[in-house]
């Protein structure tokens, strides 16, 4: 079995200490709402576990019935680090569940094939990425504000989800962190085993909202 892992127990500063990204409205539904119901549509998923901040579990049930998302079995609290909402999530994850994708409600735009792709290379590696090829070029930066070297930009990838993985593969890295350690993504702490990671060819369109000129950007993806 293959299930899906939500992830929408974050809030963004940029858009206020007590905004929740994944509710805000995106058109006629919730942000939030786009990303389950391409779960909901993807053939190769046979059920979701979403998380969400303690605040929001009761708003995020409501919202599964208002759309239909019958796929999610189960909405749990998220805690104060990714690693730890992500490990919540996966401790509800049956156990025939072979493999597990994780995707960032905060990125709306993502299909049902974006899905299928991912988790289809996972099963021929173990773990793999939804990323863009990185074109503009790239500089080391030591203090931010000035370069001194160059890299080379066709050796880069920006790495962005959805992101599937072997699930016993998963909780050995998540479990090999340190408690207080944090990482940009799964993938992240997959590569810390020194497991390799399969990308997978992204869209530019799957953007992540972090702030209120995302938007009308996705508002305009999505054609709203």
């Amino acid at each position: 079995m293959n299930y899906g892992l939500v992830v929408a127990a974050g809030k963004s500063g940029a858009l206020g200490s007590k905004v929740d990204r994944a509710f805000l409205s995106l058109g006629p539904k919730p942000i939030l709402a786009y990303t389950l119901l391409a779960f909901e549509q993807c053939d190769d998923i046979d059920g979701v576990v979403l998380v969400v901040r303690k605040e929001r579990v009761d708003a995020a049930r409501s919202l599964l019935q208002l759309f239909g998302c019958n796929k999610v079995i189960k909405v749990v609290a998220g805690g104060t680090l990714r690693t730890a909402s992500v490990l919540n999530g996966l401790a509800e994850i049956p156990d025939e569940a072979k493999f597990v994708t994780i995707h960032e409600a905060s990125r709306p735009l993502v299909t049902p094939k974006m899905i299928s792709d991912t988790l289809a290379a996972s099963k021929r590696g173990g773990a793999a990425s939804v990323a863009l090829k990185i074109t503009d070029p790239v500089v080391n930066s030591d203090r931010g504000t000035t370069s001194k070297s160059a890299a080379d930009a066709s050796k880069f990838w920006a790495l962005q989800s959805p992101q599937s993985f072997k699930t016993d593969l998963l909780k050995r890295a998540l479990e090999n962190l340190a408690p207080k350690e944090g990482l940009p993504d799964e993938a992240a702490a997959v590569a810390k085993l020194g497991e390799p990671v399969r990308l997978v060819p992204g869209s530019p369109d799957n953007i992540k909202i972090l702030t209120s000129d995302d938007l009308p950007m996705a508002a305009i993806l999505l054609k709203l």
